[in-house]
């Protein structure tokens, strides 16, 4: 591929990813959302986060397996913990990542 072609490429990638988060934006941003539509947008952060996690947590790999005794989820409880706690994102991180090496060792 030619350096124009890439350039090309990667201007059209761009353009594709920032145009479904650019006319909500535009649409939304001068009208006044309902109170329950503005309440369910808050949480999709939230449920998206949840999907995204609860399988690497939850079960293992292929075929998908429940199991409690992930060195996974045996980390995520006391960072949870941490996050309410301590409100501190950085500190979580730090929490999360010592209490996974730490179970990883003994696992």
């Amino acid at each position: 591929m030619s350096r124009t072609g890439f350039l090309i490429l990667m201007l059209a990638m761009g353009v594709v990813t920032y145009l479904p988060r650019m006319f909500p934006l535009l649409m939304l941003s001068r009208r006044r959302l309902p109170g329950w539509f503005a309440e369910w947008l808050e949480l999709v952060p939230a449920a998206i986060l949840s999907a995204l996690i609860a399988p690497t947590l939850f079960a293992q790999a292929a075929p998908r397996i429940f199991s409690l005794g992930k060195p996974e989820l045996l980390a995520a409880l006391p960072t949870l913990l941490c996050a309410f706690k301590t409100r501190s994102l950085a500190g979580t991180v730090v929490v999360g990542m010592l209490c996974y090496w730490a179970l990883k060792q003994v696992m």
